[in-house]
């Protein structure tokens, strides 16, 4: 099992890489809001585990297995921010919430928290979608309007 802040990590230099396709130490430090000395620490670390390669002073890239995780907690972090934005939680806000516990979910947890996002985005103009919009503005219930058939 990795860590939450090895994961952290992993995630950070991932998405770093996709922009430029490698990673700076100072840039990592920026993105976690940490001292640099930190980072050389954690990709020393992170090199002797083979998920990263790097060079003194140069670019730190994901290996396949260091990419593997990274590109697994970006999922679950999307995820979670996805569901916190579809319960309107302000995006800045389902973001940080996201980070704080992207790490300590079950497998299980994360495939429901899935399947009940694909299930209620699915149709967007659904009732229930409706009201709840409307009690998360007002805090005030409706009633559920019954079809007819």
């Amino acid at each position: 099992m990795v860590s939450a802040e090895i994961e952290d990590y992993l995630e950070t230099i991932y998405d770093l890489s996709k922009k430029k396709g490698y990673a700076r130490t100072r840039d990592i430090a920026a993105a976690l809001k940490v001292k640099p000395p930190s980072v050389s620490q954690m990709v020393r670390k992170l090199g002797k585990l083979e998920y990263v390669k790097y060079e003194r002073y140069g670019a730190i890239t994901l290996t396949p297995k260091g990419k593997k995780i990274a590109k697994e907690i970006r999922k679950r972090h999307d995820l979670l921010s996805k569901f916190f934005r579809f319960i309107m939680v302000p995006l800045k806000i389902a973001d940080e919430d996201a980070c704080k516990i992207e790490h300590h979910l079950h497998p299980k947890t994360v495939n429901q928290l899935l399947k009940f996002v694909e299930f209620a985005t699915a149709d967007e103009n659904s009732e229930w979608l409706r009201r709840f919009g409307l009690y998360s503005k007002t805090g005030k219930m409706t009633k559920c309007r019954r079809m007819r058939g």
